[in-house]
């Protein structure tokens, strides 16, 4: 069968490992990124790359129409595309909170409509979700994160019951925390005022996120963990419907369900200093 897959956000980190990881498996991929110089090193390793911004339709169809042209379909989907946003609920713009459900949400939604009709028709196809354990679980600082996770996490589990009849698989891939440049750039997306009601909440979630980020942190994954995870779905019979990636998101993905509402601010409190009136 062929296996003609499409990755999006593969400039770096999980979406770069996972290119390399599918064409290493004998996958026809099409790497894509906004910048397509971002992606010489992905080439090299036998993709075909491609610009595609995910919140541009125009850009989507291009891309997609190519793949169908000389194709035939999208056979595996990897919707990876997405940033994170840091920052105190009440500092958080609203037009952050927009850009940011605009690529990790309706970017995945925008490219998953785009490639299903042709998976339908075919009847086959698999699409995989890049969630997150922050698409279950929610810590301080990461509202509009979260926010983009959990949604995109409902819209995986409509999808597997609407399309299922058709062949087409649904996975929603799990990771925990992944040493990779994403911290780097979330770090650097961290909204926050230097005085105020949220000064100091916001220095200890920059000194957690650095500490977390830099690999300091017990059950941290790599982006070539996640990659396999992947490829393992992709290519499983039958398709799994979640995959959690590392010892990080199964442990604390457990915790939640266990502890509770209270119980898990309690156990946050112990990494996040709370905000509170001077």
């Amino acid at each position: 069968m062929p296996r003609t897959t499409l990755i999006t956000g593969c400039s770096s980190g999980i979406g770069a490992a996972c290119a390399r990881r599918f064409a290493a498996a004998g996958f026809t991929v099409f790497a894509t990124a906004r910048r397509l110089e971002d992606l010489d090193e992905l080439v090299s390793h036998g993709c075909t790359a491609r610009a595609l911004d995910v919140t541009d339709p125009a850009s989507i169809d291009r891309v997609v129409g190519e793949i169908e042209a000389s194709h035939g379909a999208v056979d595996v989907l990897v919707d990876n595309a997405g940033y994170g946003q840091q920052g105190a609920f009440e500092e958080l713009s609203l037009e952050s909170f927009r850009a940011q459900l605009d690529t990790n949400l309706f970017g995945a939604i925008a490219v998953t409509q785009r490639v299903l009709p042709r998976m339908r028709e075919r009847r086959r196809g698999r699409i995989l979700l890049m969630s997150s354990m922050g698409g279950r679980i929610a810590f301080p600082g990461g509202a509009a994160y979260h926010a983009s996770k959990y949604a995109l996490e409902a819209v995986g589990d409509v999808l597997r019951f609407e399309v299922a009849r058709f062949g087409v698989d649904v996975v929603i891939v799990e990771p925990g925390l992944v040493a990779s440049a994403y911290g780097s750039t979330s770090l650097g997306r961290l909204a926050g005022r230097e005085t105020g009601p949220y000064a100091a909440f916001t220095a200890g979630l920059r000194a957690a996120l650095t500490r977390s980020f830099a690999g300091e942190v017990p059950g941290i994954s790599t982006p070539e963990e996640v990659a396999t995870a992947c490829v393992d779905a992709a290519t499983a019979e039958p398709a799994p419907t979640r995959v959690v990636v590392g010892a990080m998101a199964e442990e604390l993905i457990r915790l939640r369900a266990s502890l509770g509402d209270r119980g898990w601010d309690a156990l946050l409190e112990t990494m996040y200093p709370r905000p509170e009136p001077d």
